[in-house]
């Protein structure tokens, strides 16, 4: 597995935009587009088209701060 750090935003009620920017391990770009879009409309009861993805980056591992990405990376 590789870690990935995805950012973008999505609509929010209360506010025209929120940003997001969140750490996943995932085997390639697309599982990890498709494990955010679901993490994050689950969490904040949004659709999809909702959610906008601007980046999707591979990091190494050292810059990795979430600890349970840590492990699933293996470092």
């Amino acid at each position: 597995m590789k870690a990935y750090r995805v950012t973008g935003s999505y609509d929010d009620p209360r506010q025209k935009q929120q940003a997001f920017s969140v750490e996943m391990a995932a085997e390639d770009e697309a599982a990890v587009k498709e494990k955010a879009l679901s993490t994050i409309g689950s969490k904040h009861k949004l659709k999809r088209w909702q959610i906008t993805i601007a980046k999707v980056e591979e990091i190494p591992a050292g810059e990795v701060t979430n600890h349970v990405v840590k492990y699933q990376i293996g470092e």
